[in-house]
């Protein structure tokens, strides 16, 4: 299939090509598979880069599919847990959810340690300040 693409500001254009080795493939179908190529590239690199699918040891093909199966689940519920945040999944990658909630494991576990649990005040003040240590992009700017 061929594509003029064409900027609408500027009204240069460029013609696309798009290939499939299925003839019986209709332009619309070929269309929205190149539309959907990207996020899946997204997927395979955060599920390489974040959720352990470069690192895995496994050679049999029971382990590799249940490694597979649970890098790409994972990437899934990154996803959701990131939405549950007011900021912008832009803003919040999933870094900034990791580093969240190895600093809510962190305070959970020092939190332990002490001889009286802190009113919850101070609580929610530390779990703020600890949650954000390892994060890139803050929830909060300030913390009072």
């Amino acid at each position: 299939m061929i594509l003029v693409k064409t900027n609408l500001r500027t009204q240069a254009w460029a013609h696309v090509i798009l290939f499939s080795s299925d003839l019986a493939l209709s332009w619309q179908c070929l269309l929205d598979y190149y539309h959907l190529r990207f996020q899946i590239e997204f997927n395979f690199r955060d599920v390489k880069q974040f959720w352990g699918m470069e690192d895995f040891m496994n050679i049999k093909a029971t382990p590799v599919t249940n490694a597979v199966h649970l890098s790409f689940f994972m990437i899934h519920i990154a996803a959701a847990l990131r939405r549950s945040f007011s900021v912008a999944p832009a803003a919040f990658s999933v870094l900034d959810l990791k580093a969240y909630y190895r600093g809510h494991k962190y305070l959970t576990e020092i939190i332990k340690l002490l001889p009286a649990k802190p009113d919850e005040f101070l609580l929610t003040r530390l779990f703020r300040r600890i949650a954000e240590l390892g994060s890139i992009h803050p929830i909060s700017a300030s913390i009072p």
